[in-house]
């Protein structure tokens, strides 16, 4: 199996002023095209551990590999660039601009990147609009759609890079059951149809038991 994303003995301390160990050796992978969900109770170190496998903080102890890569814990701008190229993020806040229409929104990431023209760049962004039924809304101002075409088209621009691996922080946390059970039909759409790999955090129980497999964690540890 490919290993898109490998966590080999995790540890994370926080000093404020005595030493707490919020994650404590976790270890596991997640193979291509896996739609995993993180579960677990306010605190337990959900958050925490995905902005270390993010690359976001790398103030912690062990090894992370992306892509079979080891991933270095001092270069910035390398990580940087890893964050834009390889990882898609979808948070419960949607951070789209509103001076932007959805298009623009979407491209974003994409012309950052620098890889392809701003032709390409839009032509890529209207595919992505097109697979999650929301390309009718491109040219609309991102304040002018409803909150869950607004997580929709943040989810086209999590894809925009064609990332190894989205990483979701509560995607559906804002969303009434309708829309959530709309993203999380697009989620798995992007792992059966496209073998997109997932790793979202969730508190939803019905959204998490329906995701290939379900990492639980309690006090900083994986329990299953």
């Amino acid at each position: 199996m490919n290993k898109i994303l490998e966590a080999k003995n995790i540890n994370k301390f926080f000093h404020d002023p005595i030493s707490i160990r919020v994650l404590e050796d976790l270890s596991f992978s997640i193979n291509k095209g896996e739609f995993v969900s993180l579960t677990g109770k306010s605190g337990c170190g959900k958050s925490t551990l995905l902005y270390v496998l993010s690359t976001m903080d790398t103030d912690y102890e062990g090894t992370l590999l992306i892509d079979g890569e080891e991933m270095p814990k001092k270069n910035e701008s390398f990580l940087a660039k890893i964050r834009n190229e390889k990882i898609g993020f979808v948070f419960q806040f949607h951070y789209l601009l509103n001076e932007f229409n959805v298009l623009e929104n979407v491209m974003l990431p994409g012309l950052k990147l620098n890889k392809y023209s701003r032709e390409e760049v839009e032509h890529r962004a209207m595919e992505k609009l097109k697979i999650l039924g929301i390309d009718q809304l491109a040219l609309k101002k991102s304040n002018h759609i409803s909150g869950g075409e607004k997580q929709r088209v943040a989810i086209a621009r999590a894809l925009i890079n064609e990332p190894h691996i989205i990483m979701g922080d509560e995607p559906t946390g804002n969303l009434d059951k309708k829309n959530s059970d709309l993203v999380f039909d697009i989620f798995n759409k992007l792992s059966d149809e496209f073998n997109q790999t997932l790793l979202i955090v969730t508190h939803d129980p019905s959204f998490a038991e329906r995701t290939h497999r379900i990492i639980h964690m309690e006090d900083g540890k994986i329990t299953h």
